[in-house]
C-alpha cells in the first residue's frame, strides 16, 4: 500500500490549501479514508474521515466548518480543502485507509495500519 500526500506549503493565516492523497496497492473504493496531522510537540490527531461512498463524513471539532474532505474513487484520490487556516493548523498532514473495524470511533488511529510520508502545512500569523 502506498499513500502519497501532496499539496502542503506555506500560507498566511486566513488562507487556503488543498491537500491530495493518491493511494495505490489497495482497492481504494473499499475503504473509508482519514486525514490526520502531527504538529510539533504534539501527538498525531484526527482531522477528518470519509466513508467508502462519501455518505458519512466526520470532522474534528477544531476544523469543522473550515475543512472539507472529499474523494474521487475513479482516481483513487482523497482531498482535504482547508480554508480559513490558522497558525495552529501547522502540522504534517497524513492520509490513511481505515483497514480495521474495531468498533472504535473513526478517529481512533488503531484502525489505520498504513501511513504515507505526509505533507507539511505551515500557517504563518
Amino acid at each position: 500500500v502506498q499513500l502519497q500526500a501532496s499539496g502542503g506549503g506555506l500560507v498566511q493565516a486566513g488562507g487556503s490549501l488543498r491537500l491530495s492523497c493518491a493511494a495505490s496497492g489497495l482497492t481504494f473504493s473499499s475503504y473509508s479514508m482519514g486525514w490526520f496531522r502531527l504538529a510539533p510537540g504534539k501527538e498525531r490527531e484526527f482531522v477528518a474521515a470519509i466513508s467508502r461512498t462519501a455518505n458519512t463524513i466526520d470532522y474534528a471539532d477544531s476544523v469543522k466548518g473550515r475543512f472539507t474532505i472529499s474523494r474521487d474513487n475513479a482516481k483513487n484520490t482523497m482531498y482535504l480543502q482547508m480554508n480559513s487556516l490558522k497558525p495552529e493548523d501547522t502540522a504534517v498532514y497524513y492520509c490513511a485507509p481505515r483497514t480495521r473495524r474495531s468498533g472504535q470511533p473513526v478517529s481512533d488511529m488503531r484502525d489505520y495500519d498504513y501511513w504515507g510520508q505526509g505533507t507539511l502545512v505551515t500557517v504563518s500569523s
